[in-house]
Formats: structure tokens, C-alpha cells, sequence
């Protein structure tokens, strides 16, 4: 069924959205506790990286602050590049955005912090987003629905006039609390206003007689 109020703008988070970067994170989080001698994540603590951001899921990892406060030096010295192999777009992601634009506007709101813009860049997918918020751009990352709420107050636009699309409880609670219809991606556990499977399935919920 068709979304039901005509959307302006679509919404996407980044990660188990646009990208499968399961093994990214595990890389990434997995390299910097090991420069700390710390054990690897367990599978909890890799579920919990995937959804916030990188100063939440340090803190979580990271008891210790001296130890945390390393990690982050660490982590600014060491980029994201070495990480970007492990991440694999999601099929069908280019030639959605490529039928959606220009009639809808594309946005990204994510919790990635610093690493958000390289990702888009690397894949040269960055001129395909109309707008990116990421956690360094609100004072309260998702669940909370800063990010969100940012969108829809950059386009002017109401917000039974955005959709946003996501995999995760953050990304409906933010929703939810922003007034925005969820569409959820992948995980038929969430309460979500649609639920698909695959990305092309968003252009028929959009706008099915004009795509």
C-alpha cells in the first residue's frame, strides 16, 4: 500500500539501510579494542555499535577513561579508510535515489559522527543526498529526534511530508517522536507505518503512478 500523505522527502539512515556494514563496525570497534588489550565485542555489544553513535558505543565498551580517552586519539589518527572495504551498499540503493531524484528530495540521518561524509564520498553517492545529518551536526543523536527534525525544518516542509527509512529501534523511536511516517527496513520486529524488504519496494510506496 502506498504511503499515504504525498512525501517531499525521503530520509535514510546509513547503516543495515544504505549499507550492510555489520562487518565494518566489527572491524572497526574490534581494532580499537584490540589497540586497548581489550577483548573483541560480543555479539550484544556489536548490536549495540550498530545503532549509536561512535562516542556512545566507546563508552560502552570502554569503562575505563583513561583507556577511552586513548581509544578516541586513536581512532582520529586512524581514519575510517582502512574500514570501507568491509562495507557493501545495499542493491538497488543508486538506481532508487537515481528514479526518486528530482521529484523527492534525499537526505541521510544517521548517528555515524565522522566518518559519514568519507563513506558517501568513497562511494561516490554524496551528489545523490540533497542533505546529510550526522551525530556531529545535533546536540542529541537518535533515539532523540534531533536529526530529524533538522530535515524537515531544512526543506520547509511538514512533517507528514517526509518518510524515513530505517532498520533499528533508534530509528523508529526517533521517528515516531519527529511525526514522520517509518518505513522499516529488513526487521518485521519494529513498529513501522511500512515494512520492506528490498529498496525498490520504496518507490511503489511513494508515489507508484509517477515512478
Amino acid at each position: 500500500m502506498p504511503v499515504k500523505s504525498p512525501a517531499k522527502v525521503v530520509a535514510f539512515d546509513c547503516d543495515g539501510v544504505m549499507f550492510d556494514s555489520q562487518e565494518a563496525n566489527r572491524a572497526y570497534y574490534n581494532h580499537l579494542l584490540d589497540y586497548c588489550h581489550l577483548p573483541a565485542m560480543l555479539p550484544e555489544q556489536l548490536a549495540y555499535v550498530h545503532m549509536h553513535t561512535v562516542d556512545e558505543s566507546l563508552a560502552y565498551l570502554i569503562s575505563d577513561d583513561t583507556t577511552r580517552k586513548a581509544a578516541h586519539i586513536y581512532r582520529r589518527q586512524l581514519g575510517y579508510q582502512p574500514f570501507l572495504k568491509f562495507m557493501q551498499m545495499e542493491p538497488g540503493l543508486v538506481p532508487l535515489l537515481e528514479t526518486l531524484r528530482p521529484r523527492f528530495k534525499t537526505a541521510v540521518a544517521t548517528n555515524r559522527t565522522d566518518t559519514m561524509a568519507q563513506v558517501l564520498a568513497d562511494h561516490h553517492i554524496d551528489h545523490l543526498f540533497d542533505l546529510v545529518v550526522c551525530a556531529l551536526d545535533v546536540q542529541f543523536p537518535k533515539p532523540h529526534p534531533e536529526a530529524l527534525v533538522k530535515v524537515i525544518d531544512h526543506f520547509s516542509v511538514s512533517a507528514d511530508e517526509v518518510v524515513y527509512v530505517g532498520d533499528s529501534l533508534v530509528d523508529e523511536i526517533a521517528a515516531k517522536a519527529a511525526g514522520i511516517a517509518f518505513v522499516a527496513y529488513r526487521n518485521p520486529d519494529l513498529n513501522a507505518d511500512h515494512h520492506i524488504r528490498h529498496l525498490a519496494e520504496m518507490a511503489d510506496l511513494l508515489c507508484p503512478q509517477a515512478i
